[in-house]
């Protein structure tokens, strides 16, 4: 049994990695912390667990073996640094830091204390990436050449229940966040991305606001791979009805994902009209890729590559548009 402290309710994921927390049978949820005492003590109330308001008790607390960490992600160093001192294994919510060199710091930290980390990357476990991968390593779509991703809602437009947006507040601090929809939302299709094209190797990136909250609310990110692969990369809060959508282009042929429809073309695997292929099984959640190598020594799918190429194109398109240049990835 995994004996596990959850860090914050700050982030919107929260009550879902405790939801799933809660309904797997190898982890128990022993207490919680936040940096918001009051939110925490609800929280804990409402899990039937203790709430302390003391990080550091908390860490060096003998009977937690590991955290969930959804704390404000300017917090997430400091957190995920000082757990791993105190020999915690750790889940952190996406993004990891603000920059390569906090990533560098962070990773040290977990190498030296030997503990179990996950990033939650859940996209990297679906059944439509996992087939996207395979028709990419097995050429159906010759040499692939360009990529487009999107995922966008309307989090940050105004409607008679929601005067600002159903996002909460605190999502559109700009010290807390670091930035607005490109570093959060945009993880899913930078992560996507840098798993399908390999390296990125220079970012030119635009992040616009239409609501003027103090951070982006749609944005665009081109990224150059060392593959060759060009990626276009879309994130926005103020899209209603805009579905995910991932392409991918080689010089034989076409996949398309559009919401949970996915179809193919392919000149040279039979496949010249749209076909809707049978997509594998979805593997194992992050979550449980943590359980799973906690207990069993299961190596994850998700690795730290993952975290640290998305916080590096993420800062390289926040600097490309504060200088309004590209920027490449040394």
């Amino acid at each position: 049994m995994i004996r596990v402290a959850l860090l914050s309710k700050w982030h919107v994921h929260a009550v879902d990695y405790a939801r799933e927390a809660s309904e797997n049978p190898n982890i128990s949820i022993s207490k919680v912390w936040d940096e918001d005492v009051e939110r925490g003590q609800v929280w804990a109330k409402e899990l039937e667990v203790p709430f302390d308001d003391q990080l550091e008790r908390v860490l060096s607390d003998p009977e937690i073996d590991g955290v969930i960490v959804t704390s404000p992600t300017n917090l997430h160093k400091e957190i995920i640094m000082a757990a791993a001192n105190h020999g915690k294994h750790i889940y952190t919510e996406k993004v990891l830091s603000f920059s390569r060199k906090d990533d560098e710091e962070i990773f040290s930290s977990l190498e030296n204390a030997g503990v179990k980390f996950m990033i939650s990357l859940p996209r990297l476990t679906s059944r439509f990436y996992l087939y996207a991968q395979k028709v990419i390593d097995d050429g159906v779509l010759g040499t692939v050449n360009m990529i487009r991703c999107r995922v966008a809602h309307n989090g940050a437009v105004p409607n008679e229940d929601h005067p600002n947006g159903w996002l909460p507040e605190r999502f559109f601090d700009k010290n807390q966040c670091g930035g607005g929809t490109l570093i959060d939302l945009g993880a899913h299709p930078i992560y996507l991305a840098n798993r399908l094209a390999g390296k990125p190797t220079a970012v030119s990136g635009r992040l616009h606001s239409l609501m003027g909250r103090g951070v982006d609310d749609h944005s665009v990110a081109t990224v150059e791979y060392e593959s060759g692969i060009l990626a276009v990369l879309e994130a926005s809060f103020v899209s209603t009805g805009s579905p995910f959508q991932l392409e991918i282009y080689g010089t034989d042929g076409t996949l398309m994902v559009e919401g949970n429809e996915t179809r193919i073309k392919s000149s040279t695997h039979g496949m010249n009209e749209w076909t809707y292929p049978d997509l594998p099984t979805a593997i194992h959640s992050p979550l449980q890729q943590w359980v799973d190598d906690i207990l069993h020594q299961e190596k994850p799918t998700i690795k730290k590559e993952d975290a640290f190429q998305l916080t590096a194109v993420n800062e390289a398109a926040a600097l490309s548009h504060k200088h309004e240049k590209r920027i490449t990835n040394k």
